[in-house]
């Protein structure tokens, strides 16, 4: 699977932005995918995830009720709408696949990542 992740930039506190991973090579409902994030001088950590079939959403607790993430089968493309954002919210944000039904909050679970895209929240 190649991911291909974009849709980053530079947001005010407050602000959002959507962010979009389109995905290509094998059958794109067949997997699970995440979000994951990693701010300078700190470990990645994971942001959201979704079942292969949209019906199990999960959340990190730092972003549960302002990131929304969704999936279009159809489309082969996984997005993260991310509202009220913080400035602890800047990041590299990448997305992640892995074969199988069930998500995943470990980022070792993910087989194939996507290239990243910043996301920058001024205050």
């Amino acid at each position: 699977v190649q991911l291909q992740a974009f849709g980053g930039g530079l947001v005010q506190a407050g602000g959002f932005l959507r962010l979009s991973c389109a995905a290509s090579g094998r059958a794109f409902s067949g997997i699970s995918m995440g979000w994951f994030r990693q701010a300078p001088g700190k470990e990645r950590e994971f942001v959201a995830a979704i079942t292969w079939n949209g019906d199990i959403l999960y959340y990190a607790d730092s972003v549960k009720g302002r990131f929304t993430i969704s999936r279009d089968n159809a489309k082969n493309t996984v997005y993260l709408q991310m509202n009220s954002l913080k400035p602890e919210d800047t990041a590299v944000y990448y997305c992640a696949a892995r074969s199988g039904a069930y998500y995943s909050t470990k980022g070792n679970d993910y087989v194939y990542w996507g290239q990243g895209t910043l996301v920058t929240v001024s205050s």
